[in-house]
């Protein structure tokens, strides 16, 4: 069984390495990247940093995941780091987000092949990231989108953010990868989200700790959920 759990991650070393090793093989792997600014280890030891983790329930096998790196801890967001030589004005736009209630990103979003075409990298973790928002004193949330993920993020109600680069977009990692910054302006107003990714998003944050039916491309399969932050 699927297990998603969130937790900071200097509260489990051994999960962020798997972490990282995951990541770091689908990038090398499937798009032949083999740095971008979220691939950093600094954050293993950032309170500030949120993992979260779909795994197996028994054995613990990290099948993907994602992080929430929150503005106002030890690092920049990557977002920043990554676009800031293109767009100095993307500090600007942090630095008022944080003054505005508190804002974060998400990123690292991957997921291996052993899950892949079940929903769970492209749905359930970055809904989950959402979700769990509201348990970490943010407002905002960003996240730096490739064209396949680009979807699904605006129908989390998530915009583009206009002001920045070429009408939202950079040429990141790569010359010939587009990259688009999005934003959810509140994680307690959802009105822009479509309906049902809504629904999904408000059921994750208010069962933490429960279990799910989840049904994706690949069929339907049982989710158990540990999502409560420690403070």
């Amino acid at each position: 069984m699927i297990r998603i759990r969130a937790f900071r991650a200097p509260d489990d070393q051994e999960t962020c390495k798997k972490f990282i090793a995951g990541h770091r093989h689908i990038l090398e792997v499937y798009y032949g990247i083999i740095k971008i600014t979220s691939d950093s280890t600094e954050w293993t030891k950032d309170p500030f940093c949120i993992v979260i983790v779909a795994e197996d329930a028994e054995s613990g096998r990290v099948y993907g995941g994602a992080r929430i790196q929150l503005a106002g801890g030890m690092h920049k967001l990557p977002l920043e780091y990554a676009i800031m030589k293109y767009d100095k004005n993307v500090t600007v736009e942090i630095n008022n987000s944080q003054l505005e209630g508190g804002t974060g990103e998400i990123c690292g979003l991957w997921n291996s092949k052993e899950i892949a075409g079940m929903g769970i990298g492209s749905r359930i973790l970055s809904m989950t990231a959402v979700g769990i928002g509201d348990q970490l004193n943010i407002k905002s949330i960003y996240a730096l989108c490739a064209p396949g993920t680009l979807k699904i993020t605006h129908r989390m109600g998530f915009s583009i953010v206009k002001t920045l680069g070429n009408e939202g977009t950079f040429f990141y990692p790569k010359d010939n990868f587009v990259a688009t910054v999005m934003k959810l302006n509140d994680i307690y107003d959802l009105s822009l989200a479509a309906e049902d990714e809504r629904q999904r998003i408000l059921f994750y944050r208010n069962n933490i700790n429960g279990t799910s039916t989840e049904t994706g491309p690949k069929g339907t399969y049982d989710v158990i959920f540990d999502l409560k932050i420690s403070k």
